[in-house]
């Protein structure tokens, strides 16, 4: 209670934009009430693959070009989760795109017996699997830029492709990572340029090598979001490593949130199996509230809504245990 009356007194010495930003408020650009946003199931065939990848995409009610923000599954996942995120970013104006990953999707353990399905799961987290996830962000991206000068297509001129971000969970979030800054010991960069900000949900850290030199060359703004319980069976992954990336980043527009007793499913739509805590529904409060500011910020360059992540904001979401830091 003491942090959230702190907060509350300091929203008195920002500016007036600011303490009237609202990122949990439905309304969008313009002013205009959100209505329930639009969906639509696409696919991209990517010939020299031969691969195809499934979206689903959400549309926000105003049909002028909006900001375009991908968002890449997890390990295991599909296209049609995280409705809760894309619902309320597509009300808040964005175009929300949820890619699907062939080889790394549900196909990895839907069809095989329950005792099976862990080991299937590991042999999908796989350097193979992680590169073809990178190539298909860059081939969604080439086809909305085509769709949306399509005429007659349902993107025709919905999109605003100068102003995309970036975002994943776990196998989505190191996805994410690769493809808007970070680097590869013996490697190629494979920072796609048309990202211009990202978010990091259950972050990684390298598992060999140095944590800055993999984060040292991030240039564009960071927002890392993890738990104090955030831990997977698969990928290695701890508490400590999660929370390795944000130091090693370069200041400069980055954030990282600590939710108090979240564990990986935190970011998900419902619990996984294993989880020991009860969720808390603050948790999805926040990490709406702070993604929305984010990419308010950073996406369309709304100064309160800069002003609002760097003041005292963000605290008065948060619960007494939660973590926020920026650089």
């Amino acid at each position: 209670m003491r942090t959230k009356f702190l907060a509350f007194c300091l929203l008195s010495c920002v500016p007036a934009a600011a303490a009237q930003y609202d990122p949990l408020g439905k309304a969008v650009a313009g002013g205009a009430r959100a209505a329930e946003a639009q969906t639509m199931d696409l696919s991209v065939e990517d010939g020299a693959r031969e691969r195809v990848i499934p979206l689903k995409v959400y549309l926000p009610p105003a049909r002028d070009p909006s900001p375009v923000v991908l968002f890449s599954h997890g390990l295991g996942g599909t296209r049609e989760g995280c409705v809760y995120l894309a619902e309320h970013w597509a009300a808040r104006g964005y175009v929300a795109v949820l890619l699907q990953h062939p080889g790394s999707d549900d196909s990895v353990w839907r069809n095989e017996p329950l005792a099976k399905r862990m080991a299937a799961m590991n042999r999908a987290a796989s350097a193979q699997n992680f590169m073809l996830r990178v190539q298909d962000v860059a081939a969604v991206l080439d086809r909305l830029e085509a769709w949306n000068e399509q005429a007659g297509h349902a993107l025709s001129g919905r999109l605003d492709l100068s102003r995309v971000g970036m975002s994943g969970h776990s196998f989505g979030a190191i996805t994410t990572q690769a493809l808007s800054g970070q680097s590869f010991f013996g490697g190629p960069r494979l920072t796609d340029e048309r990202i211009r900000a990202a978010i990091a949900f259950s972050p990684s850290s390298p598992p060999a090598g140095d944590a800055g030199r993999a984060f040292g060359r991030v240039t564009i703004p960071w927002l890392l979001m993890t738990g104090t319980k955030d831990t997977a069976p698969i990928g290695g992954q701890t508490v400590e490593s999660r929370l390795a990336v944000f130091p090693a980043l370069p200041a400069g527009n980055k954030y990282e949130l600590v939710l108090d007793k979240a564990e990986h499913s935190v970011f998900t739509d419902r619990a996984l199996p294993g989880d020991s805590e009860k969720r808390n529904p603050n948790h999805h409060r926040a990490i709406l509230a702070v993604s929305t500011a984010f990419w308010d910020a950073f996406l369309r360059g709304d100064e309160a809504a800069k002003a609002w992540l760097d003041g005292p904001g963000p605290r008065a979401i948060l619960e007494d245990g939660d973590r926020w830091q920026r650089k």
